[in-house]
């Protein structure tokens, strides 16, 4: 039996770092509907936002300020702050003996950080008993390894080919407020007022998240290319393009993938239909296919469009859909924290 990473206990001391924020505020959700065993919460944030108050389970909780809060006796924290705050503070709260469930960017390619799926590769976690800081990858990331994962134990996937359809909410909360912006200002004949992002984003698509690498693909890009070998296997060739869209919640994803062995669309089907994580809606002739507004507010991960590439042996197509603040943010990091209090 594997040893338990935490004692067994009847409630945690868990912090949620970034409480205030949209994905922070989806922590707390999520810890109460999955009723996570908690003895004391501490909802921790800047100093903006430190003195405030939040409620959790019917009980109200001051914020602390993350710059000034000590956290000794802290079992659990995730942290949904930045990359620049999660630099400063993980080892912080690592270094007072706390599992750090990080949402940020700064840990996933540190190679001496796991970067877990729980429905991947848990087994990643074993990494954590040491420096007690765990990576939650890339919302984009996390949806489409949770579907080619089962793929890839059946048959060993050679290559990946992914273009995405993200939601604004991804860029954060003034993302969102820019779009309903827009569509108003638009809808009224009035010109748009951009300033998030790097165009007018209602009733338009953009094909730039994050900034440009020197070999022209964008540090969002990188992520999903270097965040799926990590995970999956180091071998596997992946490309993508990341795209916003005027979507509020739920990204989206076409990928097209290529196996060292037979694959085919009923085989994929089978396979995805019994995995863990996720729910297949695949009936073309009924027109019954995933999409992001009824997959937000949901947890699954949502694969359909599922077809043979008649262009490439071994190869086929997948659409791939999840709430990107849900399954791509605070229920990860949730589902990571169960596995650290597991007692199996």
């Amino acid at each position: 039996m594997t040893e338990a990473f935490l004692p067994k206990k009847d409630g945690y001391v868990v912090a949620v770092v970034g409480a205030t924020g949209a994905v922070g505020q989806t922590m707390l959700e999520i810890l109460a509907e999955r009723k996570f065993p908690i003895s004391d919460l501490i909802p921790v944030a800047s100093s903006r936002s430190a003195g405030s108050s939040i409620e959790y389970m019917g009980k109200e909780y001051i914020v602390q300020d993350l710059e000034t809060f000590d956290p000794a006796g802290v079992d659990i924290a995730l942290f949904s702050a930045g990359g620049d705050t999660s630099r400063v503070h993980a080892p912080r709260f690592a270094a007072a003996g706390c599992y750090v469930v990080d949402n940020s960017s700064a840990w996933r390619m540190d190679e001496n950080v796991c970067l877990v799926v729980p429905e991947v590769n848990p087994h990643a976690l074993e990494m954590a008993r040491e420096n007690k800081i765990i990576a939650n990858p890339n919302c984009s990331t996390i949806q489409m390894v949770v579907a080619l994962k089962p793929l890839h134990d059946a048959v060993p996937i050679e290559r990946v080919v992914v273009s995405t359809y993200q939601a604004v909410s991804g860029a954060g909360g003034k993302a969102m407020d820019e779009l309903a912006k827009q569509t108003g200002q638009l809808l009224n004949a009035q010109s748009a007022d951009v300033n998030v992002f790097p165009a007018r984003i209602a009733f338009n698509v953009i094909p730039h998240i994050d900034v440009f690498m020197e070999d022209g693909y964008t540090k969002e890009e990188r992520k999903m290319m270097d965040e799926t070998r990590k995970i999956l296997e180091s071998d596997i060739a992946v490309t993508a393009t990341t795209v916003r869209v005027p979507v509020f919640y739920g990204h989206s994803e076409s990928v097209n993938i290529t196996f060292d062995g037979p694959m085919n669309a009923e085989k994929a089907r089978t396979i995805l239909s019994d995995a863990e994580g996720i729910c297949v809606v695949d009936d073309p002739a009924g027109e019954d296919y995933p999409m992001p507004s009824e997959a937000a507010g949901t947890d699954p991960v949502w694969v359909g469009r599922i077809r043979d590439d008649n262009s490439c042996a071994n190869s086929l197509h997948l659409w791939v859909v999840a709430d990107n603040v849900r399954k791509g943010a605070a229920l990860n990091a949730v589902q990571i924290a169960e596995i650290l209090i597991s007692q199996s």
